[in-house]
């Protein structure tokens, strides 16, 4: 019970979070890379600025603390600054949008980032949600309140389904896109390339999503990490967007460790833009080590299917 009080307690903070600090609207973009024979395309949608608090990050260590951390990095220590991209994937015959931002509503431009990409609504064949907070799912309608992607099949896991069912608040969003919904349980391979991973804390459905052509990976970590700064240096502080603030610390580092070791690729969704790199040890914690992509220019659409 605890838990469930936590996780509602982080989707209302999360909810409330652009009337106080955001949204901020972005220009649209679409980076395009490969993964193995796979076309991928980094999906930009908005950025989120927020006061350095205490209420978000750091929040069992201050924000005095948090300040040295961004100092330390040559970074601003207020406001902090997210992006909040989606990661778009041609799997065979399959156009794969995982999450899809803040929605029209909230003034997200990933609708003008997919056309970047050359995808249309009508194209896409498979909306993956990582977790069912409104900076992920928001998108899944248009400004009508109807569903943005009308072709797609909706997936997510059950819990994080039947969690998003209790939100009263998010009412006209399930009767809207539960037509499309088919939930998973975490481990489940969702399209012949992509398998879901539990990524244990954040909600109570919360994965990431393993992403495999021959020889080349690439993991899609959702909101296992936040700040490509805070996060990566202090993986053990408390993050105000997690439900399970335990849960989400011991799986924030074991997945860090992880890919540190294996040097794999990781999509970020929530780092500066593109949100594509590696993660590395330092000390305690890690660092982050952006890929060097580059940008679909405006006017030129990339990777047709």
């Amino acid at each position: 019970m605890k838990t469930v009080i936590c996780t509602v307690a982080a989707f209302a903070l999360l909810s409330a979070l652009p009337a106080v600090a955001g949204p901020a609207a972005v220009a649209p973009a679409a980076t395009p890379f490969h993964v193995g024979k796979l076309s991928l395309a980094s999906i930009s949608d908005a950025r989120f600025e927020m006061p350095n608090d205490g209420k978000v990050f750091g929040v069992d260590a201050g924000p005095a603390a948090v300040a040295d951390v961004l100092k330390a990095a040559h970074a601003p220590t207020d406001p902090i600054v997210l992006s909040v991209d989606a990661l778009l994937v041609r799997d065979g015959a399959r156009v794969v949008l995982i999450d899809t931002g803040l929605g029209p509503k909230a003034g997200g431009a990933l609708m003008a980032s997919l056309k970047l990409a050359g995808i249309t609504p009508d194209q896409v064949t498979d909306v993956l949600i990582t977790h069912v907070h409104p900076d992920h799912i928001g998108g899944l309608l248009d400004a009508g309140g109807q569903p943005a992607f009308p072709k797609a099949r909706v997936r997510m896991s059950s819990a994080d389904w039947t969690f998003l069912q209790g939100q009263a608040d998010m009412a006209a969003m399930v009767k809207a896109i539960a037509p499309q919904v088919s939930a998973f349980e975490p481990g489940a391979q969702v399209t012949p390339s992509i398998t879901a991973v539990a990524i244990p804390g954040h909600t109570p459905g919360h994965v990431g999503y393993q992403i495999v052509s021959g020889k080349d990976r690439l993991f899609d970590i959702g909101d296992t990490a936040h700040s490509s700064i805070i996060s990566l240096a202090k993986p053990d502080w408390t993050m105000g967007f997690d439900g399970d603030a335990a849960a989400a610390r011991t799986s924030r580092r074991a997945t860090l460790t992880e890919l540190a070791g294996d040097h794999e690729r990781v999509f970020a969704p929530h780092f500066p833009y593109p949100g594509v790199g590696t993660i590395a040890a330092s000390g305690d914690g890690f660092v982050w080590q952006p890929a060097k992509l580059t940008a679909a220019p405006a006017g030129k659409k990339k990777h047709k299917p």
